[in-house]
C-alpha cells in the first residue's frame, strides 16, 4: 500500500499515514466481516451453496436470509437494516470475491472484469415489514419489506452504466461510468459527453458500452388490508438487471429493498417535497400464476415469456382430465375451492377464463371470442375473492 511520509522536526518520531480514506477503510472492514459470514462453517452453509448455483446457472443475484445474518451477528443485521447504503456495497464486494473463489473451485471460467454479484434479502424483517400505507419518513434510507399488489408495469428500457467514446481527431478512446439516484451511493454523474477536453467531437461506440435493464412498477395496498372507507395507497418500485419482468399487473408480491427519496427539478427551497421510491433488491411473488413462478426451471417450456412450465406428470393429468365427461363440472368445482356455493358464478368465471370462439362472418362482421362477466351482489359475498382466480 502506498504511503506518504510526514515531515517532522529534528528529533521527533517519524511515522506514515496510509493513502486510504476512512470510508475506504470502513468498506474493507465490512467486506472482511461479510466474507467471514459467507465462508462460515468452512463454506458448508446455504449461502455458499447458493453462490455455487449462481456460478453454474449464470444468475448474478444472491438472496441472503436475514435470519442467517442474525444467527451469525445480530448487531450486523440491525446495522444492515438501519444503514443499507453503508453495508450492502461491502456485502456485494464480498459475494463477488467469494463467487470468483467458488468458480475456481468448480473449474468455471468467468470474466473477472465483468462478473458482479448483486445481493437481495429474505426472511423476517420485524417492524421493517410494512405495507405501502406504512411507509413514512422514518423509513427513508432503511431496508424494508413491502407487500402489495402490482398495478402498473412500465416498459423495460436499457440504462447506460458505462459508455465508450472515440475521438477521430486524436484517435483516442474515452470511457465514462454513470451513476444516478437509483444506483445508490453518492457522486451522481449522468451528463453524456459529446466532446473531449480539447473540443474534439466524440462518437459513441455502442458495441463497447455497457447497459443494464431498467423498469418501474407500482404496487398498491391489498384491498383487504386497507382501512374501511379509504382508498388503497401505493408506492413506485425500481427494478434493475435480472429483476425486470419478474412480475405482471395483478401479482401479489413482497418486495425487499431500500426506501429512498429522489430529488428532482420540482424539488426547490419553496417546496421541499421529494419523490419516494423503493429500490428493489429481491422480489417474492405469491401464487403460481405469476411470471416469476412460471419461469422454466424444470419441465417442458413453450418458449413464450410468462408461459407455465409443465412437467411430464402435469401433461399426463391434463390428458386424463380431457377424457372425462364431467371435465367442465370438475374444473368449475376446483375454482376457488375455499369458497362454498356460488356454483353458477364459478361456471361463469371458468367460461371467462377459457374464452369463446372468434368468428368472421361472410358479411365481414367480426365477433370477438372474449367473454365478459359482470358480477353484482351484496357486500361481503366473496365477489373480490372469486375474481382473484
Amino acid at each position: 500500500m502506498d504511503s506518504t511520509a510526514m515531515s517532522m522536526p529534528a528529533g521527533a518520531t517519524q511515522f506514515t499515514l496510509p493513502d486510504t480514506s476512512l470510508a475506504e477503510d470502513q468498506l474493507l472492514e465490512r467486506q472482511r466481516r461479510w466474507l467471514e459470514f459467507l465462508n462460515r462453517d468452512n463454506n458448508v452453509n446455504a449461502d455458499a451453496t447458493e453462490l455455487e448455483r449462481i456460478i453454474l446457472n449464470d444468475k448474478p443475484r444472491l438472496v441472503v436470509s436475514m435470519d442467517h445474518i442474525r444467527e451469525f451477528d445480530a448487531e450486523l443485521a440491525e446495522q444492515l437494516m438501519a444503514e443499507p447504503a453503508e453495508f450492502i456495497p461491502g456485502l456485494e464486494a464480498a459475494a463477488t470475491e467469494a463467487g470468483r473463489a467458488a468458480a475456481v473451485r468448480a473449474g468455471v471460467a468467468l470474466d473477472a472484469g465483468q462478473f458482479r454479484v448483486a445481493v437481495g434479502f429474505s426472511g423476517a424483517f420485524g417492524t421493517h415489514h410494512v405495507t405501502p400505507r406504512g411507509l413514512r419518513a422514518r423509513q427513508l434510507g432503511r431496508l424494508v419489506c413491502v407487500e402489495g399488489i402490482v398495478t402498473r408495469c412500465s416498459l423495460v428500457r436499457p440504462k447506460v452504466e458505462r459508455s465508450v467514446h472515440y475521438a477521430a481527431a486524436t484517435r483516442t478512446f474515452f470511457a465514462k461510468t454513470y451513476r444516478d439516484q437509483s444506483s445508490g451511493g453518492t457522486g451522481f454523474s449522468s451528463a453524456y459527453p459529446t466532446a473531449d477536453d480539447k473540443g474534439h467531437a466524440l462518437t459513441t461506440e455502442f458495441g463497447l458500452s455497457r447497459y443494464t435493464d431498467h423498469q418501474t412498477i407500482n404496487i398498491q395496498e391489498m384491498p383487504e388490508r386497507a382501512p374501511p372507507g379509504q382508498l388503497p395507497r401505493g408506492v413506485d418500485v425500481v427494478l434493475d438487471g435480472d429483476l425486470v419482468d419478474a412480475v405482471k399487473p395483478g401479482d401479489r408480491v413482497a418486495i425487499v429493498g431500500v426506501y429512498r427519496a429522489l430529488g428532482g427539478k420540482a424539488t426547490t427551497a419553496a417546496a421541499a417535497i421529494f419523490r419516494t421510491v423503493l429500490m428493489a433488491g429481491a422480489v417474492r411473488v405469491f401464487g403460481a400464476g405469476s411470471l416469476a413462478a412460471t419461469k422454466p426451471s424444470s419441465g417442458v417450456s413453450s418458449g413464450i415469456p410468462g408461459a407455465m412450465a409443465l412437467t411430464e406428470g402435469d401433461i399426463t393429468n391434463i390428458h386424463a382430465i380431457a377424457k372425462r365427461t364431467d371435465a367442465f363440472e370438475l374444473l368449475a368445482q376446483s375454482l376457488a375451492p375455499s369458497i362454498c356455493g356460488h356454483a353458477e358464478i364459478k361456471r361463469a368465471v371458468l367460461l371467462q377464463q377459457l374464452g369463446g370462439v372468434e368468428k368472421n362472418l361472410e358479411n365481414g362482421t367480426h365477433i370477438r371470442g372474449d367473454v365478459n362477466v359482470l358480477m353484482v351482489g351484496d357486500p361481503s359475498t366473496a365477489k373480490s375473492q372469486l375474481l382473484r382466480y
